[in-house]
């Protein structure tokens, strides 16, 4: 086991009691079944319950059929409201504000410093994705190229009641707002009418133009169709519970979507001289969010996952949320070991994380060979935390191996492009030819009588 100087001595006396150990499974590239076993451990069934299924399909109809009508009924059963109007349901821009101002200085000073890193972040993507667009021109003066352009407005779905998730208000709103989106319009469920400060101020942060305390299905359908007081949106980003999940798939065609979020999950690599403790709470950062999410450690030294184990075991009783992580670890979690880091970043490639760390002394030669993660996290020192809050690149990641084809929420997913084609008398000779040509072939005769009227006799 190859430890460095971050590494900590472990005496017997440290060592956790057996009773208190923590089933983590084991798995080792080298067993014979092995690719039969991590099929296994990465399956999820991602499909929507039909129950839940229907009932959202049934609010869709309902808000798509009477408005704010239904929007209001809906609001004051399921959060327990009294409102008399969705009107009522808005929050004005001062009382934003005015969260944000009464924030704690160090926790004001803490949102202020994760905005800015996320805007300036995002800024810079813009410029590096081509939003900018581009035109060339042909030797015939035939001009293409592709106009980029910001959508008008973006519906943003932030969770509500018990949970409470300023981080995702910044990394949604921001990026949308560098794009150019003109107005992003807040939803967030308040049961009992309790609104979280820390997230209205996050939104007064962010930009945010509009926010309503309404969530769950009801919600999707207001943003996605519209109401006389909710404008319709052409976007709608954000995570929400399996109501939400389920109205998203059903608006998706109406308007765009972000994705559909899956559990979350975390793979750390590690050559075995990380601290245990460290890459064991890296672990847990991950496994505390629901007992669905998944952790995994490759690594090509068994007693550094033994020790890693030993970490898991005397930490996991000072976790707040033990339950949730001893039930996520135990049902989903491993620690596999490998014959060495290539045959690591070869099943990375496999599992395609949402989160992948690089716990190694050289990360980069290693990132070299991943092609499939929602976010890489280089050397002992990135602790995926950081970016959940305030690395500055955008939380929002594929999850449940669809990183495979899919990338995080950026800049480019506010903005829509189209094409120009501006063709030159000169071009569309040569041009109407071969379009002409291809028309019939197809049989569409109208498209080549429309390419050959404009050739010159």
């Amino acid at each position: 086991m190859i430890m460095d100087v971050q590494s900590t001595n472990r005496t017997d006396n440290d060592a956790p009691k057996l009773s208190n150990r923590l089933p983590v499974r084991r798995l080792d590239s080298s067993q014979p079944d092995f690719s039969n076993q991590l099929s296994t451990l990465l399956a999820f069934e991602a499909d929507t319950d039909e129950a839940i299924d229907r009932v959202a399909a049934e609010i869709i109809a309902d808000v798509k059929l009477r408005g704010d009508a239904a929007l209001l009924a809906l609001s004051n059963r399921f959060d327990r409201l009294q409102a008399s109007s969705v009107a009522e349901l808005e929050i004005p821009q001062a009382e934003l504000h005015a969260a944000l101002a009464a924030l704690t200085p160090t926790r004001r000073h803490a949102l202020e410093v994760a905005a800015q890193r996320v805007r300036s972040y995002h800024e810079a993507q813009k410029l590096a994705c081509g939003s900018a667009g581009f035109s060339y021109t042909e030797a015939d003066g035939t001009v293409l190229g592709q106009k980029v352009t910001p959508l008008d407005r973006v519906g943003l779905y932030v969770p509500g009641g018990k949970a409470a998730y300023p981080s995702s208000v910044l990394m949604n709103a921001i990026p949308a707002k560098v794009a150019g989106v003109e107005q992003v319009i807040m939803v967030v469920p308040t049961p009992d009418g309790v609104k979280n400060p820390l997230v209205l101020a996050a939104a007064a942060l962010a930009g945010v133009d509009r926010v309503f305390t309404i969530g769950g299905a009801q919600a999707v359908a207001a943003l996605a169709f519209g109401t006389d007081t909710i404008p319709a949106v052409d976007k709608i980003v954000g995570p929400g519970n399996a109501y939400v999940a389920a109205a998203k798939r059903r608006v998706f065609g109406v308007v765009g979507i972000d994705m559909i979020a899956g559990p979350s999950e975390i793979l750390v690599l590690c050559d075995g001289g990380t601290n245990p403790d460290w890459v064991a709470m890296d672990l847990f950062s991950q496994a505390e969010h629901d007992e669905l999410a998944q952790s995994i450690l490759l690594c090509p030294d068994a007693a550094y996952l033994d020790a890693v184990q030993a970490s898991i075991d005397k930490l996991i009783d000072t976790m707040p949320r033990r339950d949730i992580i001893r039930t996520s670890l135990t049902n989903r979690g491993a620690l596999i070991k490998v014959r060495d880091m290539h045959e690591a970043c070869a099943i990375a490639n496999d599992i395609a994380a949402e989160h992948c760390e690089i716990s190694a002394q050289d990360p980069q030669q290693w990132a070299d060979l991943i092609r499939h993660a929602g976010a890489l996290f280089l050397g002992r020192f990135s602790s995926e935390s950081l970016g959940d809050y305030c690395a500055g690149p955008n939380h929002v990641l594929p999850t449940s191996r669809t990183a495979r084809f899919s990338s995080p929420l950026g800049v480019y997913d506010f903005q829509k492009r189209s094409s120009i084609i501006h063709v030159s008398e000169q071009g569309a000779q040569s041009l109407g030819a071969v379009a002409a040509e291809l028309a019939y072939g197809e049989g569409l005769q109208a498209h080549a009588r429309s390419a050959e009227m404009r050739l010159t006799p």
